[in-house]
């Protein structure tokens, strides 16, 4: 019988791909970009046609068969292989590590079931939204200028939508997809959002203002099903419009003619675990491909984002004001900690300004990005504090749970009674988090209505959009939150926003650190005075709790001066040689001993000379061990990107030579150093 050669990816370390013979008649080959099911060691597994052939230099009689080819299932387009390619080319992984996870896990699997179930329910016909047409609301000049601008866009245009909180960006995402809908009778539009939290919101102003067009949502928070059934309807053309976190960046779109990347300054778009690629920087890529406008919207754009705006790649589109008619931004104004001694973590103007919000019906926002109830506790008399047995940081307390529990590695632990090196039974909490700020809330102010928000109180499924509604209800006076409340929000009610404690960033040795808090601070500020103000309301106000009042990122957040802040960091980073002046990868070791990771890091380092690259020495990270793992990273810099690549590719090779325990990984333009 005839037979092909199925050249297939899998998901491995060891190697890009792997041949298997096909019974095959010629011209009725597999095609490239289907799944196949193979034997793979002692397993059977799915894995990625990537190419077919009629010959192989694996001698015949070692070539195992292929099993079955998922031939329900159309295949994966050319320009999605291209991608899955680039993306492993550039973050230096195999294609099957790349491609297979970035395909729900139920295509994966060895039996059919779902798939077939899933490919049933579509063929019935795309559900769609049931409801009356939203009718599409006046839009300013500059929000007008914006969407046309996106919306009549032809190929490849790269477009940064500066602008400022509440200036109506998703409304201008809106109507630019409406003329692009309009003009493609099959096109397909992916948004991206940072936040899983973030989804809910967008998901149903898009299905109001699209009732007849499917929408398909991306997250890890859909069971496997759902994801499953969104995927296909995605891949199949059926969903117009693709709503999702950065995965959805991998998703299957053969019409695809619009990306939007909201809030695209987010470090959450760069994947932290497995393969750490940067869902914007692929989907600007993806959009250069297919020769198709990208939008990246923010308030507080990244450096790199700005960079190229002001360097001529991107065009810059400005929403310089408002979008709600007598809606204006808030006043921040500084409270000096050093002069206004705060009473349970609350300075007396804070506190004055919750009672007049509360005294006026008005919403409170506090934003204090620790969760907790106290970072830690410590014993007065001996100085014993409560570390993590297993990592370099603290056991924070839990008081309403009567726990310590460390966020890194998620041991927890009974609240002592007494102090473990001295017995004294006066242990104390040191610092505040929500949980404190909750309980010292409730003491203050016993008739509000308080909420807090953050990873605690919104572990079940549903829980956060949960909270959410019911602050746009208006049953939440005082709303208590970490950085899941600080963007994307649109509460009506609240005019006064409380920031508690960001002084800590000010001083890590993470360059990056003042970019981020700026961005953060901005965006729990543009929370405040969203609506326009009502007859005798307060005035959207931001209070900025600080002992460091006269740094210049303050002065910069008082003046709402991303303009003037961003291009005196970016001169910064150009004096320093940092991103995006230069480029970077981190190798990260992880042994028993610090000592094993430092002396292979040392190797690496000794086997990678190269002209234009620059090698560092060797350090421990920042939380050097975690989970009893000791860990340590090397940086590699060059001012060029194509060198750095080429570098990596025959550094990889020696590095895979070397003989060693250690478990080490590759991060190409890492955000944490």
């Amino acid at each position: 019988m005839a037979f092909c050669i199925l050249h297939i990816a899998l998901d491995t370390p060891l190697n890009s791909g792997f041949d298997y013979r096909w019974p095959c008649a010629p011209g009725e080959e597999p095609a490239v970009g289907q799944l196949a099911l193979v034997n793979f060691g002692n397993r059977e597994v799915v894995g990625l046609i990537i190419a077919v052939r009629h010959a192989t230099e694996v001698p015949l009689d070692k070539l195992k068969d292929a099993l079955a080819v998922r031939g329900q299932l159309a295949p994966l387009t050319a320009a999605w292989l291209a991608l899955a390619a680039f993306a492993a080319d550039y973050y230096q992984r195999p294609l099957g590590e790349v491609a297979l996870p970035g395909l729900p896990k139920n295509l994966r699997t060895l039996t059919t079931v779902a798939l077939d179930r899933a490919l049933k329910k579509l063929a019935k016909g795309a559900p769609v939204h049931d409801g009356a047409p939203c009718g599409m609301p006046a839009l300013n000049s500059a929000q007008q200028d914006a969407a046309d601008a996106i919306g009549g866009a032809v190929g490849f245009t790269p477009l940064l939508l500066y602008g400022v909180t509440g200036s109506g960006k998703t409304e201008v995402y809106l109507q630019a997809c409406a003329q692009v809908l309009a003009r493609e009778a099959d096109g397909q539009i992916l948004i991206l959002v940072p936040e899983i939290n973030l989804t809910p919101q967008l998901e149903g102003n898009i299905r109001a203002r699209f009732p007849g067009v499917m929408l398909a949502t991306l997250h890890s928070s859909l069971s496997e099903g759902e994801r499953m059934l969104h995927w296909l309807a995605a891949h199949q053309g059926q969903a117009r419009i693709v709503l999702g976190t950065r995965l959805a960046i991998l998703a299957s779109l053969p019409h695809l003619k619009l990306i939007v990347v909201d809030e695209e300054h987010d470090p959450s778009y760069k994947q932290q675990e497995g393969l750490r690629y940067s869902a914007r920087d692929l989907a600007v890529w993806r959009a250069r491909q297919l020769g198709i406008p990208i939008v990246l919207g923010s308030a507080t754009p990244s450096l790199e984002t700005w960079h190229h705006a002001h360097s001529g790649r991107y065009r810059k589109l400005e929403l310089r004001e408002r979008a709600v008619k007598d809606a204006v931004l808030p006043r921040v104004t500084l409270l000096d900690m050093e002069r206004d001694k705060p009473v349970d973590g609350i300075t007396k103007q804070l506190m004055a300004a919750l009672r007049q919000r509360l005294e006026r019906g008005e919403q409170s926002l506090l934003f204090l990005n620790r969760r907790g109830y106290a970072p830690v506790i410590s014993c007065e008399a001996c100085g014993w504090i409560s570390e993590c047995t297993r990592c370099t940081s603290f056991m924070v307390l839990h008081k309403p749970e009567h726990r310590l529990r460390c966020h890194h590695c998620s041991l927890e632990l009974r609240i002592p009674r007494h102090c473990p090196t001295c017995g004294n039974v006066d242990l104390q909490p040191l610092g505040r988090g929500t949980q404190r700020v909750e309980e010292g809330l409730q003491q203050l102010f016993p008739e509000a209505r308080i909420l807090r928000i953050d990873a605690d109180s919104t572990r079940r499924k549903g829980s956060a959009q949960a909270a959410f509604d019911s602050v746009h209800r208006g049953e939440v006076d005082i709303l208590i939150g970490t950085q899941m409340v600080a963007k994307g929000h649109d509460f009506k009610k609240l005019t006064l926003v409380g920031i508690l404690n960001p002084d800590t960033a000010l001083f890590s040795q993470d360059y990056r650190a003042s970019e981020r808090l700026f961005a953060q601070l901005m965006q729990v500020a543009g929370r405040a005075g969203r609506a326009a103000r009502s007859e005798g309301g307060s005035a959207s106000e931001v209070l900025v709790q600080t002992r460091y009042a006269a740094h210049p990122l303050y002065a910069a957040v008082v003046n709402h001066d991303y303009d003037r802040f961003a291009t005196a960091l970016l001169e910064e980073r150009r004096q320093a040689a940092l991103p995006p002046y230069m480029y970077q990868a981190l190798l990260r070791a992880e042994a028993r001993e610090l000592a094993l990771a430092i002396a292979f890091l040392e190797q690496a380092r000794d086997c990678g000379a190269h002209e234009g690259i620059t090698i560092n020495d060797p350090i421990p990270m920042t939380m050097t061990r975690v989970f009893n793992v000791e860990r340590a990273q090397l940086l590699v810099e060059s001012a060029s990107r194509p060198a750095l690549q080429g570098f990596l590719r025959q550094w990889l090779a020696s590095l895979r030579a070397l003989k060693s325990r250690v478990k080490w990984s590759l991060e190409v333009d890492p955000l944490d150093i």
